[in-house]
């Protein structure tokens, strides 16, 4: 049985994003992704005219005479859904928290997906692969998708995307569109994420609250706590050096993330929980739309 609370929390949030979805994301959507990705069709006999660049060496060698691979445009795509669910997310200092805002856009993101007629599949990940949701078409399906985000209890509190991208190597075989939605606190994953680029199309959703990037002036010793780790850190927030070189090294962690994903050509779009979603993500898609 589906606890009553969140059965009400998925219609609001169907009911939220079903405009947006319909009215502005669709067409958007339709641009980006749908018709640009190719899929192996057949072998073929090398006429005069085809690409060389299409020969297939492995069949002409075999036959003794050239062949050719043949694709066809893909009419339907994959998407995967790879959700972060540590305890990180659970930061909201500011109207949502983190995990809120990722729920909403993974549910923009869904509904788009289907209302195209796309498959759409989930992986939700902390510092394990707690649920694997495979790829599927229906409105019914997203219901359950974002049910699963929403319902989802965690048994891990940190962040292991690494793991993430090589479970979704493993468990999909063909090309689909990824959008990561992580707050991406977490390391040692680059390698990862160029895997995962040559096969797929990533894009990293980047979520974060504004009291991760500037802490607040307080009269007062802090007891700040690491969501992921429980550890604790008492600071004084009353000192101005404390909090400029907190901003500093935070900064600075950003902005290395920032060439970590511009290096390995993967598409980024940022959002903050003090802010709408909506308006950075329709930035993104007409900004790529500009580019093909």
């Amino acid at each position: 049985m589906i606890p009553k609370e969140i059965l009400d929390k998925v219609r609001r949030i169907q009911i939220l994003t079903s405009r947006m979805v319909t009215d502005v994301m669709s067409g958007h959507y339709e641009s980006v992704f749908k018709g640009r990705g190719m899929e192996f069709s057949e072998v073929r006999p090398y006429q005069v005219g085809d690409d060389v660049r299409a020969i297939d060496w492995n069949v002409t060698a075999r036959t003794g005479s050239p062949h050719i691979k043949e694709y066809v445009e893909e009419r339907e795509l994959t998407v995967m859904i790879l959700f972060d669910a540590s305890t990180s997310l659970d930061v909201g200092t500011q109207g949502k928290t983190k995990r809120e805002v990722a729920a909403e856009l993974c549910a923009v993101l869904a509904f788009t997906a289907v209302s195209n007629n796309d498959k759409v599949g989930l992986i939700v990940f902390t510092d394990e692969i707690e649920l694997f949701v495979p790829p599927k078409k229906g409105k019914r399906h997203v219901l359950r998708v974002i049910r699963e985000i929403l319902a989802h209890e965690t048994r891990g509190r940190g962040t292991d995307i690494k793991g993430a991208l090589e479970y979704l190597s493993r468990v999909t075989k063909r090309k689909s569109v990824t959008f990561l939605v992580s707050d991406f606190l977490d390391e040692g994953y680059e390698q990862d994420l160029s895997i995962a680029k040559r096969k797929h199309d990533l894009i990293a959703m980047s979520i974060s609250d504004p009291a991760e990037v500037e802490l607040m002036k307080v009269p007062a010793l802090l007891n700040l706590v690491d969501a992921e780790t429980g550890e604790e850190f008492e600071v004084d927030g009353w000192s101005l050096g404390f909090r400029q070189g907190y901003a500093k090294d935070v900064g600075k962690d950003r902005a290395k993330r920032s060439e970590i994903f511009k290096r390995r050509g993967i598409d980024t779009v940022e959002l903050r929980t003090d802010r709408d979603y909506v308006q950075p993500l329709m930035t993104y898609f007409r900004e790529r739309e500009r580019r093909l």
